[in-house]
């Protein structure tokens, strides 16, 4: 906010301390020309009419210093007014043509934010003895819409979820997330196998991928005093225990990501791990551990898991989104997905 308003003042600025420095110089050095930054810099932040006001602020201070000057009729004048009328309506075209712009990518990013609100339903907040707790912060690095991806269902093999990340951006990254999903919850209900899964997933994106476009995810289930984890080139989650410790939760053997299956044919391995009463699982994106704050230093997700310590899971999790946010010191430059799970005591 500070920023749009110190561009709002800046042309007014320049403008002030050109015709400053001009008088304090006197007849003999002419700094009138420097004018046309006042409409210049107006097109960076404001509309046509502001930057057709602001030369013509430019003009009324031009005019009467090359009179005080003894210049007015001088030909060098008249080439500052000249200038000062080109740039002006350069600059006006190109703040028409920045707005026009804006609007585009607004309307490109609404278009694809509803796509992935419909793709993304919301998952329950109870699934058996476990709570539920999501969050999703969008980029706001134009239209850039990323991929990120997740579900919670639950199965006749117990409660089921998928976590991912899809290479790229806009509508073809969500049409891929669609992709995914969709055999997802398809397979959830049918394979016995967390593996299998994962073969579903392979042979569904070498249908519709092409290139070395891939998806990096993680499929898990949730059992009696444990969770298995088959990894696809994700970023490993967090386990949280009852008493406020973490740890990263590493695979064995680390698998490649979906749809790069013909590099390596070896299939990701499952694993497991303990998850019992009072645990915590955090599954996120890299959109996480990858915010920088002004300094260039990433997030420190592990130091900061001692906010999802709260009873209520989504209060924990709201919490550690805003100190994300606070982190980053404004808007993310990559999609954040995080979804955290709680096995209950008693």
């Amino acid at each position: 906010m500070r920023s749009l308003q110190t561009l709002r003042w800046l042309p007014f600025s320049v403008m002030l301390s050109v015709a400053v420095v001009d008088l304090l110089a006197g007849p003999s050095l002419v700094f009138l020309p420097l004018l046309t930054l006042g409409p210049a810099f107006a097109s960076v932040s404001g509309g046509v009419r502001r930057t057709a006001m602001v030369g013509a602020v430019a003009l009324a201070i031009c005019l009467p210093l090359a009179y005080h000057n003894g210049l007015l009729t001088d030909w060098q004048n008249y080439l500052t007014v000249i200038s000062i009328l080109g740039v002006t309506g350069a600059s006006m075209l190109a703040a028409r043509l920045r707005l026009e712009r804006e609007r585009e990518l607004a309307n490109v990013r609404q278009v694809a934010e509803a796509a992935q609100r419909v793709l993304l339903r919301p998952v329950p907040r109870r699934a058996g003895d476990l709570r539920v707790a999501l969050s999703y912060t969008s980029a706001a690095a134009e239209a850039q819409i990323g991929g990120d991806l997740y579900e919670v269902v639950t199965t006749p093999h117990g409660v089921r979820l998928l976590i991912g990340d899809v290479q790229g951006k806009g509508l073809g990254a969500v049409e891929t997330a669609a992709w995914v999903l969709g055999a997802f919850r398809e397979a959830a209900y049918d394979e016995a196998d967390l593996g299998d899964i994962g073969d579903r997933l392979e042979v569904s994106l070498a249908r519709h991928l092409g290139g070395e476009q891939f998806v990096t995810a993680i499929v898990a289930e949730v059992r009696d005093g444990e969770m298995e984890l088959v990894h696809f080139g994700h970023p490993p989650p967090l386990l949280i225990g009852p008493d406020g410790t973490s740890r990263t939760v590493d695979p064995p053997e680390h698998g490649l990501p979906l749809g790069l299956a013909l590099l390596d044919a070896t299939p990701a391995k499952p694993h497991r791990v303990p998850f019992g009463e009072g645990d915590r699982m955090l599954f996120f994106t890299d959109g996480v551990i990858e915010a920088r704050n002004p300094d260039g230093h990433f997030y420190p997700l592990a130091e900061r898991a001692v906010l999802l310590t709260r009873d209520e899971p989504q209060a924990a999790l709201d919490a550690l989104r805003g100190d994300l946010v606070a982190h980053a010191g404004g808007p993310l430059l990559d999609d954040a997905a995080m979804l955290l799970l709680h096995r209950q005591g008693g």
